[in-house]
């Protein structure tokens, strides 16, 4: 195996077939985009709604009525004063509307304070895109019919449906622009050198893209759901983790230029020191966000399956393509600072990281005490931690089927704007009519109607009386539940029921996932370092600094910006790529440890270590933690929730964590840290160790 990859080295980085791996890098890539291009599904209602759970059920059971094709829309008229002066004319807008679907004629209902009135409406609704071309004709139409004097707004489902659809319309390319920029920025001020940043950003541009194809066609094979959040996410996890790897493989390659006058040698060096911690690292990440295929919600699992896809394209481009692109240039590619033999490496330089870690090292214990303490008061927002949010805090700007919701509240029941449904496996009229019944005698129920029926299905719209999205809109729930169990294949859903049970199942997945991702990352990182108490420790910091970060962003996001809490998937999505991806920086840091620990011993060997790496990885964290920051350009407040946690979590745990935390719990340990492998030579604290020669290269 190992000649093996040394063949595969010297064919990447050969003075005759670099540039054969180079161009085949990009064929692959051309021809990935040109030849399979994103593959394409039409969103379904289940795709993000838990498997099993009641609501999903009931989504479900509507497919079988004959209105299974259409969604239901609410036309909101209001005035600042008496809207009665205009209800003739209203009621003959409403009459007069052609939305596509057969059936009588739409009526008018106006509210009780006379400020309002609404009409209830069935538009087409084959797919997402059918959904948004109806409502905006609708929209449109109305606001040719209505007269002055009267505002308009269209809400209810199928406006939700549309207004998202809208509101994603360019919002990737929108992403993948500010992401591309803010890579090609901090690469600048990086290298400092107007043409070597070109080299790594195309790479993982190409990379990017490829990965977006493959991973939707993999989906699309598996039969596995997406949508245009999980594009966004795995564009932001490829240029972060590929941008990453990039930046390891290029300062080892800096280095090793400056022990050897051919760039051949030295980047063939380079790629072998830092593949074994690029290809752990990836590992590590490819095996947590696998872990989403566990989840009960369909697209969570779509994006686990993609993040899996991109994070090997990643790696697979940054390990072949770049290398074999970065060799065709000569030393010229890194000006104004071009490194020459005879120049001081980066481990055994005076630097600024290494300044830190003699600092830590007088007192190691301190700092450990202090950094946790830090760490801890940043986590206290957890203690006040509330998780979802409601309808009108999903959006960073609200779209005018939210804000007619919250105008419709004003003037009719809480639950007239999206009612709670009921549906059943019967057209059994007595059936039926005792359903309407026992659920009419419930005290929160303020209405039952009588919808569609067809195909053995009837479905029954409940307007509810308490509060939307509250303790009592909850509990009215559970009574309605009660009813309906006793009658056999019924259901309720509709967005109330369908909130409850994502919130149920998150807690679930929480539950589920997060303990085996924390088992497998330590499985994975015991195998890389031959360790038992490195592997604990390394994950217990990252552990602590995703706490801080979600602690911190609890405040930031109900504190400073007004929100009622955090989505539920937010700490589940956070700690994934936290845990993964922080662990990386750890790999980076270790690794080069053992390296240099085969030499002069861990505790000199982890302050070489942070010197070495401390320049690249702070880059790196940076660059990640700003990458993460742009999902934040999307219209969804969970994706910038995300966001917010994972900049946080990576800047505390490259800053902090990496920097003091783990240099002093090791200085403190040191060969103990490795147990029970041993490292090192002969050291003040300990015998002589008889497997250095086992230690693995890293990167750096």
């Amino acid at each position: 195996m190992g000649a093996v990859i040394d063949r595969l080295i010297d064919t990447v980085t050969g003075r005759r077939t670099a540039w054969i791996v180079a161009l085949l890098g990009l064929l692959v890539g051309a021809g990935v985009m040109a030849g399979l291009g994103e593959a394409e599904r039409d969103p379904h209602p289940t795709d993000t709604l838990p498997v099993g759970y009641e609501s999903t059920q009931g989504v479900e059971l509507q497919e079988r009525l004959p209105t299974e094709d259409t969604a239901t829309a609410i036309i909101l008229f209001s005035a600042d004063s008496e809207i009665g002066p205009s209800v003739g004319e209203l009621e003959q807008v409403v009459e007069g509307l052609d939305t596509g679907v057969p059936g009588p004629p739409a009526f008018l209902q106006p509210s009780e304070d006379g400020t309002a009135a609404i009409s209830v409406v069935n538009v087409p609704a084959r797919t997402a895109t059918e959904v948004a071309a109806s409502v905006s004709d609708l929209r449109t139409s109305l606001r040719d019919a209505t007269p002055e004097g009267v505002d308009v707004q269209v809400t209810g489902p199928a406006a939700v449906r549309a207004d998202l659809t809208e509101v994603f319309a360019g919002a990737n390319t929108t992403l993948l622009a500010f992401t591309a920029s803010v890579v090609a920025l901090l690469l600048l001020v990086t290298y400092r050198s107007p043409t070597l940043w070109l080299v790594p950003l195309t790479v993982v541009a190409i990379a990017d893209r490829t990965a977006a194809i493959l991973a939707t066609q993999v989906l699309a094979l598996f039969g596995v759901p997406w949508d245009e959040s999980t594009i966004g996410i795995l564009s932001v996890l490829v240029f972060g983790a590929g941008t990453n790897y990039a930046l390891l493989l290029i300062s080892r390659y800096r280095d090793e230029l400056r022990t050897d006058e051919d760039r051949h040698r030295a980047m063939a060096r380079a790629l072998r020191r830092t593949s074994e911690a690029v290809l752990a690292s990836a590992a590590t990440v490819v095996v947590g966000v696998l872990t989403l295929l566990l989840s009960v919600f369909p697209n969570t699992r779509g994006l686990g399956l993609a993040s899996a896809v991109g994070i090997i394209v990643a790696a697979a481009f940054v390990l072949l393509m770049l290398p074999a692109a970065l060799v065709l240039f000569g030393r010229w590619i890194f000006w104004p600072k071009v490194p020459r033999v005879g120049e001081e490496s980066q481990a055994g330089r005076r630097s600024a990281w290494r300044r830190i870690g003699d600092q830590v090292a007088v007192r190691p214990r301190t700092f450990i005490v202090g950094t946790l303490t830090l760490l801890a008061a940043m986590a206290f927002g957890l203690t006040q931690l509330q998780l979802g949010l409601p309808a009108s805090e999903q959006f960073t700007e609200k779209p005018e089927a939210i804000v007619a919701a919250e105008r419709l509240a004003e003037s009719f029941p809480e639950g007239a704007a999206d009612p709670t449904v009921v549906v059943t496996a019967t057209e059994d009229e007595a059936t039926v009519e005792q359903l309407i019944t026992d659920l009419e005698a419930l005290e929160p129920v303020g209405s039952v109607s009588l919808g569609a029926q067809g195909g053995g299905v009837t479905q029954l719209s409940l307007v509810l009386t308490t509060p939307a999205e509250s303790a009592e809109a909850r509990a009215a729930l559970d009574e309605v539940r009660t009813v309906t169990t006793d009658v056999p294949e019924t259901y309720v859903t509709g967005t109330a029921a369908e909130a409850a049970d994502a919130s149920d199942a998150s807690s679930r997945d929480r539950l589920v996932i997060l303990p085996i991702i924390l088992i497998l990352v330590l499985l994975a990182l015991a195998a890389i370092l031959r360790s038992v108490v490195a592997p604990v420790i390394l994950v217990a910091s990252v552990i602590a600094s995703f706490c801080a970060a979600l602690g911190v962003s609890w405040w930031l996001f109900t504190g400073l910006l007004g929100f009622s809490g955090l989505e539920a998937i937010v700490p589940l999505y956070s700690f994934l790529f936290l845990v993964a991806l922080g662990v990386d920086y750890n790999i980076f840091l270790i690794t080069r440890t053992l390296e240099e620990a085969g030499h002069v011993g861990s505790r000199e060997g982890v302050l070489r270590a942070l010197s070495a790496t401390g320049g690249v990885i702070t880059s790196a964290g940076i660059l990640l933690a700003a990458v993460f920051a742009v999902l934040g350009v999307l219209p969804l407040v969970v994706l910038a929730q995300v966001g917010a946690v994972i900049c946080i979590g990576v800047l505390l745990d490259t800053l902090l964590v990496r920097t003091i935390l783990v240099p002093a719990i090791v200085l403190t340990l040191g060969e103990r840290f490795w147990w029970p492998r041993r490292v090192g030579p002969q050291e003040p604290d300990g015998p002589a160790r008889s497997d250095v020669d086992r230690v693995p290269a890293s990167a750096g």
